[in-house]
């Protein structure tokens, strides 16, 4: 495996690690104005890369299926949205300001569960990474190395505000600033582990691209509007994460077009 594809694969895991280190800057309590400003930022970003990164390659992949061509990508969506909500149902994980955790009931730490929440939405990212770049090792004519390279910067720069709401709730309900830190850096871990594996999974199946594709594509859509927009819009004045989310769609959409 190329370096370039491993440090490819790395870059969103940085943008985690370093807004998690937010925690040795910052106070202990998050505004929620700013809390709904980057959750919508995060969440723009991840619906223009499922588009422009992960839909659009895998919908000019399937053209030699002619009015058909659609299928793939509608089929690879919906496992995707399946799986995530597979896996929203069987891990005990607590969302960001929510009192009741999800899934099966645990006798796991509150701040363990919120770890869980955000690595449960981290798996599609790290997938998405992991099978651009699995195209673009096959070669694949709708996957470039810039296209690569702004998912994988894109997501990076969605990550480094989760990185600091995971890790200043944290160090809010009485851990160290350093434990705080390293729950956060743990919440996106699996992101280059889930992109190493998909790399490799997808490598043997490169017939089968459009469908790993789109299946990122529909994992990441699940995670924005199952938790993310919702968080973005409780309470009062949400016109701050509207207004993020368009700014993140917009950046995601611009580096995609730029460096594709």
């Amino acid at each position: 495996m190329s370096t370039n594809i491993i440090l490819g694969i790395l870059i969103p895991f940085a943008g985690t690690a370093l807004g998690s280190a937010a925690v040795f800057l910052m106070e202990k309590e998050m505004n929620t104005m700013v809390q709904r400003a980057l959750t919508g930022f995060a969440s723009g970003v991840m619906v223009a890369a499922s588009i422009w990164s992960l839909i659009v390659p895998a919908l000019d992949q399937s053209e030699g299926m002619g009015k058909l061509s659609f299928l793939p990508a509608v089929i690879g969506f919906w496992l995707g949205i399946l799986f995530l909500l597979f896996l929203d149902s069987v891990i005990p994980h607590l969302h960001m300001n929510a009192e009741k955790a999800e899934g099966p009931k645990s006798k796991l730490q509150k701040t363990t569960m919120m770890v869980l929440a955000v690595t449960l939405h981290n798996i599609p990212e790290g997938m998405a990474v992991g099978v651009v770049f699995a195209g673009l090792r096959s070669n694949s004519a709708s996957v470039t190395a810039g296209g690569a390279l702004a998912l994988a910067l894109g997501i990076a720069i969605q990550n480094f505000p989760e990185g600091a709401i995971i890790s200043m709730p944290i160090h809010a309900q009485g851990k160290s600033r350093f434990q705080a830190f390293i729950y956060g850096v743990l919440s996106g871990a699996v992101e280059p582990l889930g992109a190493l594996l998909t790399i490799l999974a997808a490598g043997l199946f490169v017939p089968y691209m459009p469908y790993f594709l789109s299946f990122a594509a529909g994992a990441m859509m699940y995670v924005v509007v199952e938790e993310l927009i919702p968080e973005m819009s409780e309470g009062e004045h949400s016109n701050i994460g509207v207004l993020m989310f368009a700014l993140g769609f917009t950046l995601m959409m611009a580096l995609d077009v730029a460096l594709g």
